[in-house]
């Protein structure tokens, strides 16, 4: 990884320690207060130690000294519980907000951008890639104020007692931090990689689980069980990458931090014996003293052993934060205003209106027109002409240029919570999520009442169907519409567009996917819902535009024709030729492949 892009990425990190609250703070402090009960244990020791053995003291002198070690130790422990538990909860509220961030972020940025990547992807990034953030803020940022504060304490006794084994540590010390940079260099590079490789691996598995019949159609199971197997072999290497280089970094700093408290123990035990005179400020070296320095020794390294050991967290919040800073940094090209919808029925003005793309391409355009309340308005042209695209512009979930007016105000300067209450969308792939019908039903609506919920499932003409479950209402949807028919998840889908009783119906191909008898029973709905109603509709079928007020007719992006069913059957035109040419039953989609075939 690029060296200036760590230290942006290790920049962004620490920038976001404020979400921790309090926590963190307490973390350290606790941590502190630890490290000083340690030096106060080891001055016991040491204390009771000489006392005992050099100054043959009776042992009863020093039992306050073995109440306080006790109390000591129960104080450490305490200190140590609550040090992880302060860890541990300011890593969870960092992980909350970060979630909420990217998932307002991704609201924000809508579904039209959203599907520029496998849900997969979304998912690793939002679930596994922030989860792996906890570590770095609840350990390793802790432990780094701990591996500064706490040397510092232990050498701040040591030198007034002996300044040979105080250089000797002071010397010694940062032989560790110096390893377990060298060896982590690769560390948050080698993370990135496992991050990326999950990403793939996520997205790739999960789009052809959802594709698993198609694939199964066309034969071709077997060729993507070996694309699978190859990005589950590619993401299980670089996860032993990973393992690799955390156990390399723990087995050197074990070894630095053995040689050197080993240094410590010879110098003292060639001084005893008289082999080395230097380093005790001309007085004896007392037993106090070696026993004190020996004892803190190990505790001297520890902070820094650990600080190693949590050296793979930053490695690993790196490689996680690479994808989420690029995401919460991410420009939003939708313009998000605050001004309230002017009342009155919903007028929608177009003029010269361009809808783009995420990175400024023109989807379709430039469009006018006007939908007046209470018109129904369908868009029909061949695939790829910027139907869709239009109705994103609508919903706000794509920037435009031009002017697209609602009730004589300025989309882009309207609130799109509020513009979007008086929205409803249906489109040709309902989502249903995990839950009971009613609650599917019910969804941004918690108010209707069961009777409510009954009656737009009459309307949906899907009422039978729920009444045959054991558990009616409650009955439990699977995720993906799991259980349930094409048709049927379209009309539960109807039923919840119904319930929102809104002035503007945004229609997407509501019939594309479904047989004959659900497609009238969810169009027959449709216009029984829209006999007061604005209506935009995208719709592949010829012998529906009859029953619209207006049709407009698009072609690589540019509105060719516009006008009533009635006159624009009898004008010279895309629309006349193709009635002409085909039977008024066939779709736009029978067309099209038919013209292909022709070709």
């Amino acid at each position: 990884m690029d060296k200036s892009l760590e230290k942006q990425l290790a920049r962004w990190l620490r920038l976001q320690k404020g979400a921790c609250g309090p926590y963190l703070k307490l973390s350290m402090a606790f941590g502190v207060a630890n490290g000083v009960a340690l030096v106060v244990q080891a001055w016991l020791m040491a204390t009771i130690l000489q006392g005992l053995i050099i100054d043959n003291l009776a042992r009863q002198q020093f039992t306050w000294h073995f109440v306080a070690f006790a109390v000591l130790l129960l104080l450490r422990a305490a200190l140590a519980w609550g040090r992880e538990k302060a860890g541990f909860a300011a890593g969870r509220r960092l992980r909350r907000t970060i979630r909420a961030a990217v998932l307002d972020k991704l609201s924000r940025l809508g579904p039209a951008w959203v599907k520029g990547k496998p849900a997969g992807a979304w998912a690793s990034i939002v679930l596994e890639q922030v989860e792996d953030l906890q570590d770095f803020y609840g350990r390793y940022l802790p432990q780094m104020a701990l591996a500064g504060f706490i040397p510092l304490i232990i050498l701040c006794c040591t030198f007034p007692l002996n300044w040979a084994a105080g250089l000797i540590l002071l010397t010694t010390a940062p032989l560790i931090p110096l390893f377990m940079i060298l060896v982590g260099m690769g560390a948050a590079d080698a993370n990135r990689k496992n991050f990326t490789a999950l990403q793939q691996l996520s997205g790739h598995f999960m789009d052809r689980l959802k594709a698993l019949p198609t694939l199964k159609l066309f034969y071709r199971a077997a060729a993507e069980e070996k694309a699978i197997g190859k990005a589950s072999e590619d993401f299980r290497e670089r996860t032993m990458a990973v393992l690799r280089l955390a156990f390399l970094s723990s087995a050197v700093l074990e070894f630095f931090a053995a040689v050197s408290i080993a240094v410590v123990a010879v110098y003292f035990g060639f001084s005893y014996l008289g082999e080395l005179n230097f380093g005790h400020y001309g007085a004896p070296i007392s037993l106090f003293t070696g026993m004190f320095v020996l004892i803190m020794a190990p505790e001297f390294y520890q902070p820094l052993r650990d600080l190693g050991a949590h050296y793979h967290a930053k490695a690993q919040a790196i490689g996680a934060a690479e994808s989420l800073m690029a995401l919460l940094e991410l420009p939003e090209p939708l313009s998000q205003g605050n001004q309230p919808l002017p009342e009155g029925a919903l007028t929608i003005e177009a003029q010269h209106l361009k809808v783009l793309s995420m990175d400024g391409q023109i989807l379709a355009g430039p469009l006018s027109f006007t939908l007046h309340p209470g018109e129904k308005l369908a868009l029909v042209g061949p695939s790829g002409a910027g139907k869709t695209s239009v109705l994103n512009a609508l919903l706000g979930f794509l920037p435009y240029e031009g002017s697209l007016k609602i009730n004589g105000a300025e989309l882009n300067t309207l609130a799109p919570e509020q513009w979007r209450q008086h929205i409803t969308w249906l489109g040709q792939n309902p989502q249903l999520f995990h839950g009971t019908i009613a609650e599917n039903v019910r969804l941004g609506q918690p108010q209707l009442s069961d009777g409510d919920v009954w009656q737009f499932l009459e309307q949906a003409k899907v009422a039978d169907f729920v009444r045959a479950q054991p558990d009616g209402l409650d009955h439990v949807l699977e995720e993906f519409s799991g259980g349930l028919s094409v048709g049927q998840a379209q009309r539960i889908a109807l039923a919840r567009a119904l319930a929102r009783n809104a002035g503007l119906y945004l229609l997407d191909e509501p019939s594309a996917s479904l047989d004959s008898q659900n497609e009238q029973w969810v169009l027959d709905a449709l216009w029984q819902a829209l006999a007061k109603r604005s209506c935009l509709m995208v719709t592949h079928r010829l012998d529906q535009l009859d029953r619209m007020d207006r049709v407009l007719v698009l072609d690589k992006g540019q509105l060719v024709q516009q006008g009533t069913f009635s006159e624009l059957s009898q004008q010279t035109g895309l629309l006349a030729d193709m009635l002409a040419q085909f039977p008024l039953a066939l779709s736009l989609d029978d067309i099209h492949t038919a013209e292909g075939v022709q070709a």
